[in-house]
């Protein structure tokens, strides 16, 4: 630079500024991009510059499941959706047995049936092959106590909340149990409380065919016929014993059924 007729050379740029790095003559940059190594500012040729991490996402917002809300009332006929429902609800207890269950699972895939399996929990424990294939099938499971202690009301609270809530241990993973089945029927108010206290239903029977007694094939499908309507629970049997008759009048009665416009669902 020229300054009153004499020659002056400019102050060099300082490197911490975009103009002392990139603006001026090469011989001054040279200085400057030199100090910018050493400050930090620039990195080397080659020198890999990692990108900054970006914002890590906000948590998803996981709903809650609605609690179930459940009464002490036994649980006999499927609530009526109009005058055209014809709705029914097949249940079989006392299961899953390796001989007998699988039988009456064909017959109901076969027949586009649903039906709710009541399930001991000594029983699943020993044929938890059955309980998969049962809810793979899109059957329901209902919790009918550990071991079918028919006396369980007069047993301790805390082994009644166990023999309840034993069943729902016992499914795969992802599997609800919303109803349960107290062992012979025998409800009395601290089993019906304590199986609301577990969010289950109590689930009981309309028509009942005493199929456990074995009184022939033809005599369940008469029982049922006889005492079936629109949103009723029919009690029916898948272990516990020889289930030979009870297979056999299925055979009958899921075609008739059908024939006569029922159609099942779970409770």
């Amino acid at each position: 630079m020229r300054r009153s007729g004499v020659l002056t050379r400019s102050a060099p740029a300082d490197p911490r500024t975009a103009e002392g790095l990139f603006r001026g003559a090469a011989a001054d940059r040279v200085p400057a991009l030199l100090a910018a190594l050493a400050l930090g500012l620039i990195a080397p040729l080659g020198t890999h510059v990692a990108e900054p991490a970006p914002e890590p996402a906000p948590p998803p917002v996981v709903a809650q499941a609605p609690v179930r809300v459940v009464t002490p009332v036994v649980l006999t006929d499927l609530p009526s959706t109009g005058p055209d429902d014809r709705r029914i609800a097949l249940t079989f207890d006392d299961g899953p047995d390796p001989t007998w269950t699988p039988q009456i699972l064909d017959l109901l895939i076969a027949h586009g049936a649903r039906a709710t399996f009541c399930m001991v929990g000594e029983q699943m424990a020993k044929h938890p092959e059955i309980v998969e294939r049962v809810v793979n099938a899109g059957m329901g499971v209902c919790a009918h106590s550990r071991t079918h202690d028919e006396e369980l009301p007069d047993k301790d609270p805390q082994t009644i909340a166990a023999e309840i809530g034993d069943v729902a241990t016992r499914v795969p993973a992802g599997t609800v149990v919303t109803t349960f089945r107290a062992p012979g029927g025998n409800w009395k108010p601290n089993v019906l409380d304590a199986a609301v206290a577990q969010h289950l239903q109590p689930l009981g029977w309309a028509v009942d065919p005493r199929d456990w007694k074995k009184p022939g094939a033809d005599a369940v499908v008469a029982a049922v016929e006889k005492q079936i309507h629109p949103g009723a629970v029919i009690l029916l049997h898948d272990g516990g014993g020889s289930r030979a008759q009870t297979v056999e009048a299925l055979r009958t009665l899921l075609p008739r059924l059908a024939a006569q416009g029922y159609t099942t669902a779970l409770p």
